[in-house]
């Protein structure tokens, strides 16, 4: 088996079809160090014979590989997930080439954050709903004449700039402060503005809500909250909550009020 680098990222493939391309994509990251494959909802099930075939003998990635049925799943214990695909025009995210981005993963991992890097499916790549939980967007400059890429050379063009900054010396910082949350912390605080905000009718026109959530979650992921800024983010909405709940008691006794002495008056 090949040695892997250390804390390398999590490579995860969201609604595979083929076992041959997951098998290719363990290939390669056998290749480069890489060892943590996660799927999610590959489409002919798991375990898949034709993925251990294409591996060629690279079987440990997929003798590993974990199942998820949700993107949030698969992300929860993450720190920092860059999501491979072309640039989303509905999000606000910074788009970084391989060699960018995998320079800033390593350099989280150094300072003890868990990373991944994220693969749509074969047929249509990444949902927008899915890019919206990442912190970044990672595009590979490829012709504009010709712009689809097999899905396991994608995974082999990342793992290779991974291998690259290894060799490096003196990284540069991921980032000052602590570290951020992992992708658990940051789903709750989503889910609980968005309950709010659904409580407070923000959500409207109904039908423009997930293209909302979408863009509310991009905005929030690329703050890289810290576990105590989350704690305190939600420490806010509930405050908030709470002194909405306050106004609308106030005026619902007002207007009781008003209706008593209306009926007051009018019996005198």
């Amino acid at each position: 088996m090949a040695e892997a680098s250390p804390a390398a990222p999590v490579i995860i493939l969201n609604a595979p079809q083929l076992g041959e391309n997951i098998g290719a994509a363990a290939r390669v990251m056998a290749n480069f160090g890489l060892l943590e494959l996660r799927l999610v909802n590959p489409r002919d099930g798991w375990p898949n014979e034709r993925a251990w075939a294409s591996a060629s003998g690279a079987d440990w990635p997929l003798n590993a590989a974990r199942v998820f049925e949700r993107v949030e799943d698969a992300l929860a214990d993450l720190n920092l997930v860059y999501a491979t695909t072309a640039r989303p025009r509905e999000l606000q995210l910074p788009v970084l080439t391989p060699r960018t981005a995998a320079e800033t993963l390593a350099a989280a991992t150094r300072e003890g954050l868990k990373v991944g890097l994220m693969f749509g499916g074969e047929r249509a790549g990444l949902e927008t709903a899915d890019i919206a939980l990442c912190q970044a967007v990672v595009t590979l400059p490829v012709d504009d004449r010709f712009k689809s890429l097999n899905l396991a050379q994608a995974v082999a063009i990342n793992a290779y700039e991974w291998r690259m900054t290894q060799a490096a010396e003196a990284p540069q910082a991921f980032r000052n402060g602590p570290p951020p949350a992992d992708g658990a912390a940051m789903l709750g605080l989503y889910e609980h503005f968005e309950r709010e905000l659904d409580e407070a009718g923000f959500f409207h026109p109904p039908e423009k809500r997930p293209s909302m959530v979408q863009n509310l979650r991009s905005a929030l992921g690329r703050a890289s909250f810290s576990d105590q800024e989350v704690r305190t983010f939600r420490g806010v909405v509930t405050a908030l909550s709470r002194g909405r709940g306050r106004v609308l008691a106030k005026l619902a006794t007002q207007k009781a009020q008003k209706a008593s002495a209306a009926k007051a008056e009018g019996e005198g």
